[in-house]
């Protein structure tokens, strides 16, 4: 015997499941006249009732009841093969997107490590500064610095760096070096994209909010950097991002270095790709490294 449409099956199923036409109609998407014409051309095909029905209910034969559970096993076999199957073939190419200083300074240095783990793996890095449209752009995953808040991403947090306040020397000659801490919350700034680094700069500082978060905002470390070396405000950067201009008489430091727990760099990818095996393998990787629980 040849086996009944595998939309009939369904139809079956799910009335059994709600012992309702309409529900199951509800679910499938169709007609609850859809669901009763699969229904009963099934029963026609297996030459037996499957429901009793009544005016306002239904429910099933002895038939029915003998039959749901081999259609019900066969379904959850199905979906387990077709999970297994679309897991195992989840292997080839992961396109990471990072912003270069984290890349050259945390990420590389450690990647070894991931393929050795992994060498089914082809970890593809895209140094960028911009902001992943996982929408549009074949990306996997991103590394991001900011508050970790990205509506509609799964978001890790990785690492937590020192920032320090610093502005180019041109600055400092116009408007004089800041006597102390709120001097400097008063002072020209440039900001992150939520233009929260430097309100919790001053909290941390002990120093309540000092107006609005007046200046231009960017979004990406690098990007913020090249602003402050223009002389287009005080940033709060990585302290290691910044070292080497600090060094060479590019900028000088406003305050000392801190950490901000939040301020930090994140893991970042679309909340479908949660359970993708090879999204999963780099997200405990990378969490591993950075030795968070």
């Amino acid at each position: 015997m040849t086996l009944p449409p595998l939309n009939a099956l369904k139809a079956f199923e799910a009335t059994a499941r709600h012992l309702s036409v309409k529900g199951a109609a509800q679910e499938l998407c169709v007609t609850p006249g859809a669901v009763s014409q699969m229904v009963k051309a099934l029963e026609q095909r297996l030459g037996v009732p499957l429901f009793v029905r009544g005016n306002r209910a239904i429910a099933l034969t002895p038939a029915g009841q003998s039959y749901l559970p081999a259609i019900r096993n066969a379904f959850r076999q199905i979906a387990d093969a077709t999970d297994r199957i679309a897991r195992s073939g989840d292997t080839g190419t992961l396109t990471l997107s990072v912003t270069p200083f984290f890349a050259t300074t945390w990420l590389v240095p450690r990647l070894a490590s991931f393929q050795e783990a992994h060498p089914e793996i082809d970890l593809q890095v895209v140094s960028s500064n911009a902001l992943v449209d996982f929408s549009r752009n074949p990306i996997d995953l991103a590394i991001r610095h900011g508050l970790g808040r990205y509506p509609g991403l799964a978001s890790h947090h990785i690492v937590t760096v020192e920032v320090v306040p610093v502005a180019a020397p041109s600055l400092v000659a116009k408007h004089g070096t800041p006597k102390d801490v709120v001097a400097l919350g008063r002072f020209p700034q440039v900001h992150d994209a939520e233009r929260k680094a430097w309100h919790f700069w001053l909290q941390a500082q002990g120093v309540a909010e000092i107006g609005p978060a007046r200046g231009a905002a960017f979004d990406d470390s690098s990007l913020l950097l090249g602003a402050v070396l223009a002389g287009q405000g005080a940033g709060l950067l990585p302290a290691a991002l910044v070292a080497p201009d600090i060094a060479a008489g590019r900028l000088v430091t406003l305050a000392d270095e801190a950490l901000l727990q939040d301020f930090a760099y994140y893991l970042v990818y679309p909340s479908a790709n949660h359970g993708r095996p090879m999204v999963v393998a780099f997200r405990d990787w990378i969490l591993r490294e950075a030795k968070v629980p």
